[in-house]
């Protein structure tokens, strides 16, 4: 199919899209907000009105955490692994059915490219059904113990309850399975808060989970904004577990919000990822790897790798380059497969991210290409050129603030002693990688980057049967793999006396 075919197929699945008023999901049962507030959804791309979303509050909170409790006290807690298991692979098959659909919606809401399709597709079903796989990791132990007397110790892993997701405006279609994924596996029943500036592919993602068969109650979603609707359920004491994904500043919130009930966190936060390339590097690779590792999503990804650290000896090659390369790529409206970075998802995140373009040069880094909004055809959207910039050392702000946007920030180094001190000076712990052909230097340098993960020659790989967490102050708690499941259960010891 051509592009311009694409273009009209994708065009055709838009005005079949139901956008109208979109209303919260809470016991199985469309509501409005109980205040009745509704608020706007627009096209990043040129601004025009999608919708209208229900402006959930405390209220709507409280309403969706009674329908959650009220389910997983209720028949979904008699469901057998198995069963549980059978739902996960069919709703595979539902998303698998209605991707396209999913994926206009998310390009239209948010802006990321159409393009992006051809590996989110495999990553999102794999994903649902490698947490079907985990129904049967939820298995206690037989335990010997010292006691005198004849006595038994066992113990048994238990779904620990209502859990409450509040999830990101950057990867709004995958973002939700994180939390559905091991909700469903372990017998949990989630309340979730999406982004208020991506609703609408979560609000679908509901409409086909409940045509698929989830029980009434088991997923609740109430759109809103972080400061009422997002810290209600923080707060909220029926709450047990709360997985949030966001920036640091937020999740700080969230954390003392937890204190009310103690309820378990996981929060994945802001990075200041290190990306570094040794002279021995296979550049070819490592350039496109490294562009990539932050123009990717228009540089709106936690674990970018936005500080750049390459040996000094390389780095006028280096800085060419990524110039040459970055002009190749194609900056537009998500909707054209050909795009290869769409907008940034709004005006105040535009506003950021120019902010910092203009600092750059204010603090003595050289703009080597890029710098500045598009306009044009372009005006009407939040489009930003990609960016490179060079000469940055480690305490310049657009080497030490997450800008969340399509900026590098290229500082030099000379030896792998220096690149460590420099890589792992900041407070983020996201990611990390390095670039180099000599397996001691990528052992030693994956050992002391401090970080929750480190890529060797490639940048942001991520795998749903592996998952990826966080350290320092981009957070704790792990988002995928088996491990993932611990954070759904909790653990009780079983003592029979047989005397």
């Amino acid at each position: 199919m051509s592009a311009a075919d694409q273009i009209r197929d994708y065009a055709s699945i838009s005005r079949m899209l139901d956008l109208q008023p979109k209303k919260l999901f809470i016991g199985g049962e469309w509501v409005e907000a109980a205040s009745g507030k509704t608020f706007e959804t627009r096209n990043p791309a040129n601004g025009e009105l999608l919708g209208h979303v229900a402006e959930g509050d405390a209220e709507d909170i409280d309403r969706a955490v009674r329908a959650a409790r009220k389910a997983f006290e209720g028949e979904w807690s008699t469901w057998k692994p198995k069963e549980r298991m059978a739902l996960l692979l069919r709703l595979a098959e539902t998303i698998e059915k209605h991707f396209d659909e999913l994926i206009v919606i998310d390009t239209l809401d948010m802006g990321a490219p159409i393009a992006r399709a051809a590996f989110m597709k495999p990553l999102m079903i794999d994903m649902i059904r490698f947490f079907a796989s985990q129904v049967f990791n939820t298995a206690g132990s037989t335990r010997p113990n010292s006691l005198a007397g004849d006595f038994r110790t066992f113990t048994l892993r238990a779904p620990i309850g209502v859990v409450g997701g509040i999830i990101p405006w950057n990867s709004p279609i995958l973002s939700p399975w994180w939390l559905l994924g091991p909700v469903l596996a372990t017998g949990c029943t989630l309340v979730l808060k999406p982004a208020e500036d991506a609703s609408l592919v979560v609000l679908r993602t509901a409409e086909l989970l409940e045509e698929a068969g989830v029980p009434k109650g088991v997923l609740n979603v109430v759109t809103g904004f972080g400061p009422t609707a997002g810290q209600a359920l923080a707060e909220h004491a029926d709450v047990d577990r709360i997985g949030f994904t966001g920036s640091t500043q937020t999740g700080q919130r969230i954390i003392q919000a937890s204190a009310r009930n103690i309820k378990r966190v996981q929060v994945e936060l802001g990075g200041k990822s290190p990306d570094i390339i040794f002279a021995d590097a296979d550049l070819d690779k490592a350039v496109p790897g490294a562009a990539m590792g932050v123009f990717g999503n228009s540089g709106q990804v936690c674990f970018a790798g936005t500080r750049l650290f390459v040996q000094r000896s390389i780095q006028d090659e280096v800085l060419e380059r990524l110039k040459a390369f970055s002009k190749t790529l194609k900056v537009g409206p998500g909707m054209d497969p050909s795009t290869q970075l769409g907008p940034v998802v709004n005006r105040k995140q535009l506003e950021r991210v120019t902010g910092y373009l203009e600092l750059g040069p204010q603090e003595g880094a050289q703009l080597v290409t890029g710098g500045k909004r598009l306009g044009g055809e372009f005006a009407e959207g939040y489009f930003v050129e990609p960016t490179v910039f060079a000469n940055v050392h480690n305490q310049m702000r657009i080497a030490r603030e997450e800008i969340f946007g399509p900026v590098i920030s290229v500082i030099a180094f000379d030896d792998a002693e220096e690149a460590v001190k420099l890589a792992n000076d900041t407070h983020y712990g996201l990611g990390g990688a390095v670039w180099t052909r000599d397996l001691s230097t990528a052992m030693r340098m994956s050992e002391r980057i401090k970080a929750a993960t480190v890529w060797v020659n490639c940048y942001g790989i991520t795998d749903p049967s592996v998952g990826y967490g966080g350290y320092r102050m981009s957070g704790y708690g792990w988002k995928g793999g088996a491990d993932s499941i611990e954070g759904f259960l909790y653990q009780k010891i079983v003592t029979m006396n047989l005397d």
